[in-house]
């Protein structure tokens, strides 16, 4: 069997030849583009696609989202780049927000260093931006990658994030959406009622793409998002899209990377078809034998290599131990694919990703 057909079978509840391995390469990619150590554009490029099989590793995912932002009214979008920092100004009839993003040349990384909604004053201007924001279709990346994966795996696009993950990982940060949400409980509501209904009408796009596999991209941590917020504000969005994922005939992906045990069955429980990334012990808070148990046996857990392991900071032999150990149990029954957790990092070694191929021929058959 080739990567598309153990992927298809797994997702649709067969058992194909060994465990399906496929990863995430982007941010180990990205690093690699700004080294010079591959060409420019290396990601948008056949060549990226033929990297995935010369390492033995299948495709599934390079963040894409098949509709683009229009923006109308009198909003006015202004970006800027100085060194590492990018801001970008949303200058509207009610005011004007700013954020920055910091690049971190030490991690090939950016990370918000000041968001875009920083106290309740900031809504009113927030409110007319999303309430003036169209989407319209943007297949053309959708339509490409199935020229150019092919066997190799599987094409994913993404749905917008819940509302409320939306304002906690990008917009806003944990700290501001607890005190929007205790100071001003009104307005904090409106406002995620009003970008529900504008993710919608992305969502329903991303329906509408030619992917097969659609993911809500939360980004979940249970440190961060706890029960709470989980059954107030995510858990309806989620149902709502993943009932119209599957009805649609698509299979319906969660990305859930950081701490598991306080919701994964939760996530589980909404009916969702994949928690993707799931990272175990040592750098998680759960065994996998652990998550089974708390997620049922209807879910697909997609992950099990944390993205350190690939790195010289593990020794080759805890890097066999462990990947053995999660094969052992992933190759019991076909309810798991073997992913990163939940990248490979920029120091990141070519022999350690080609070394999980030789590891799954060897040990990850049912």
């Amino acid at each position: 069997m080739n990567d598309r057909e153990r992927i298809l079978a797994v997702l649709t509840g067969r058992t194909p030849d060994r465990v399906p391995w496929l990863a995430d390469l982007t941010y180990w990619a990205s690093a690699m583009e700004r080294r010079g150590e591959v060409p420019a554009g290396f990601q948008s490029s056949e060549a990226y696609y033929q990297f995935h099989r010369e390492l033995g590793a299948g495709f599934y995912l390079q963040g894409y989202e098949p509709f683009r932002a229009i923006y109308g009214g009198d909003v006015q979008v202004v970006g800027q780049v100085r060194g590492n920092v990018r801001r970008r100004e949303i200058h509207t009839p009610l005011g004007m927000l700013s954020e920055e993003w910091t690049y971190l040349p030490e991690s090939y990384a950016e990370a918000p260093t000041a968001h875009l909604l920083k106290s309740p004053q900031d809504l009113p201007a927030f409110s007319y931006w999303i309430e003036h924001t169209r989407y319209e279709p943007d297949y053309a990346e959708a339509e490409r990658r199935y020229r150019l994966v092919q066997d190799l795996g599987v094409v994913l696009c993404y749905l917008p994030k819940s509302p409320f993950m939306q304002l906690v990982a990008l917009l806003a940060g944990i700290e501001t959406v607890v005190n929007l949400w205790a100071e001003a409980p009104e307005a904090f509501g409106a406002t995620l009622r009003l970008l529900e209904c504008k993710s919608d009408e992305a969502a329903a796009i991303a329906l509408a793409s030619p992917a097969e596999c659609l993911m809500i991209p939360e980004n979940l941590s249970s440190e961060v998002v706890g029960t709470r917020f989980f059954e107030s504000y995510l858990r309806g969005y989620e149902e709502k899209w993943i009932n119209r994922i599957h009805a649609a005939g698509k299979h319906s992906f969660i990305h859930m990377d950081g701490t598991l045990r306080g919701l994964i069955r939760q996530v589980a429980s909404t009916g969702i078809h994949v928690i993707e990334a799931v990272t175990p012990m040592p750098v998680g808070d759960l065994t996998f034998p652990e998550m089974r148990t708390l997620a049922g046996a209807g879910t697909i857990l997609w992950g099990g290599i944390p993205g350190i392991y690939y790195t010289p900071l593990v020794d080759d032999a805890e890097f066999d131990r462990h990947v053995c150990e999660v094969l052992a149990i992933m190759r019991q029954w076909p309810g798991y694919v073997l992913g990163v957790a939940d990248q490979v990092p920029p120091d990141g070694l070519r022999s350690r990703v080609m070394r999980v191929a030789e590891l799954v021929d060897r040990f990850g058959r049912y």
